[in-house]
């Protein structure tokens, strides 16, 4: 697959349209676009994350990792299912999610059980984690939008703001911020 980008503004979206994968047009508001977008925004906030000194060792190449399959995700709620016939087009895999799946147990099986719920913070690395994991869920939900979307996306994505959920634990190394429901009454 080829990405050749010459140019960054063409112009084609100031009345509010957007191009699609497919080549089709649809409105910047569209289910698609917002599911996408929001994906883009989960992938900047990692950006942002990568930049913190303190994560916790192997979680900066996994989240690597991660950004590039939000690349891939971003890239099949692009198209269609049957948009632009005869090409084949990139979809996210099983392989994909079950890669989540086996980093959760990694570091779950680490971690003290949870008896609480837990107040998004404390290292800058946890805090961080916890605001991917909420622009994750948005993004989750604006998949669910998406009518005839790959129903792996919503799978990945799903998995994707536990894996973010179980890191962030690991970041806070059993000093976390427990939910005590009624303590300020």
């Amino acid at each position: 697959m080829t990405v050749n980008l010459t140019r960054i503004y063409t112009k084609l979206g100031d009345q509010g349209e957007t191009h699609l994968g497919d080549m089709s047009r649809v409105a910047k508001n569209h289910p698609r676009i917002e599911a996408y977008g929001d994906v883009d925004e989960l992938n900047a906030q990692l950006g942002l994350l990568l930049t913190v000194d303190a994560l916790p060792d192997g979680y900066r190449d996994w989240l690597v990792r991660v950004q590039n399959d939000l690349f891939d995700v971003g890239a099949d709620l692009a198209v269609p299912p049957g948009g632009d016939e005869g090409r084949e087009r990139l979809r996210v895999s099983s392989e994909q999610t079950t890669w989540l799946e086996e980093r959760c147990d990694e570091v779950n099986a680490g971690l003290p059980a949870l008896k609480s719920f837990l107040l998004p913070g404390g290292t800058v690395a946890a805090a961080h984690l916890h605001v991917c994991r909420t622009v994750c869920r948005r993004a989750e939900r604006r998949a669910l939008e998406v009518d005839d979307a790959n129903p792996e996306v919503v799978r990945y994505l799903n998995r994707l703001s536990d894996l973010l959920f179980i890191l962030g634990r690991g970041a806070n190394a059993g000093e976390e911020p427990l939910w005590q429901p009624g303590r300020f009454r």
